[in-house]
């Protein structure tokens, strides 16, 4: 079974993430893939430098990540041919790494994918389990985690699908609003219902 993980920012995704790894799932995390294909002497970063030209590449052969963000920032077409270049070879690398979790043998692979509704990845996965908290509570979380404003805090929140969309689109809510006990609880009945192990 392949599971996706999301949750909207600050709302504990991370930590339930850690605590499937703590109980031997393997996780594809894409973040960590985004970062993956981007590598020095990747294919990726050779089509990104075509695309952009060698002043995005650093000495040392990595991407000029606040050159790239400023080139993309505000110009939407070369936000796109980025997408365009990253988003097919991100889903490539997790859809390598989930089949080679399967032939290692694993029955259950979480996906772990921040924006899942919002890139439209669902078909990817077999069951999707959202990690939620109160508005109230991702935005303290938020300003505390990054020490934000709440204007910057509500604008970062604001710029994602509300928790409330992605909800209706989940085989199971988890509510992250108590302890790490409780949340450790609800993710053990979750896997119990879906009859999953490692």
């Amino acid at each position: 079974m392949i599971i996706g993980l999301t949750g909207s920012i600050a709302s504990g995704k991370s930590t339930v993430s850690q605590m499937l790894k703590e109980l031997g799932y393997p996780v594809v995390d894409a973040d960590l893939v985004a970062r993956q294909v981007v590598e020095p002497g990747t294919e990726t970063l050779n089509s990104i430098k075509q695309a952009f030209g060698a002043e995005v590449i650093r000495a040392d052969g990595s991407m000029d990540r606040e050159k790239v963000g400023s080139i993309i920032f505000n110009d939407p077409a070369s936000r796109k041919k980025l997408n365009d270049i990253i988003h097919p070879a991100i889903r490539r690398e997790m859809l390598r790494q989930r089949q080679a979790f399967l032939d290692d043998g694993y029955e259950t692979v979480i996906m772990d994918i921040p924006l899942l509704f919002e890139s439209k990845l669902q078909h990817m996965v077999d069951k999707i389990l959202v990690v939620s908290v109160s508005e109230q509570e991702q935005l303290k979380r938020l300003m505390e985690r990054n020490g934000l404003a709440e204007q910057q805090a509500k604008a970062r929140i604001a710029s994602q699908l509300p928790i409330s969309v992605k909800e209706q689109g989940a085989d199971e809510v988890l509510d992250n609003n108590g302890s790490l006990e409780h949340t450790k609880h609800q993710l053990m009945r979750i896997l119990a219902n879906w009859q999953t192990h490692p």
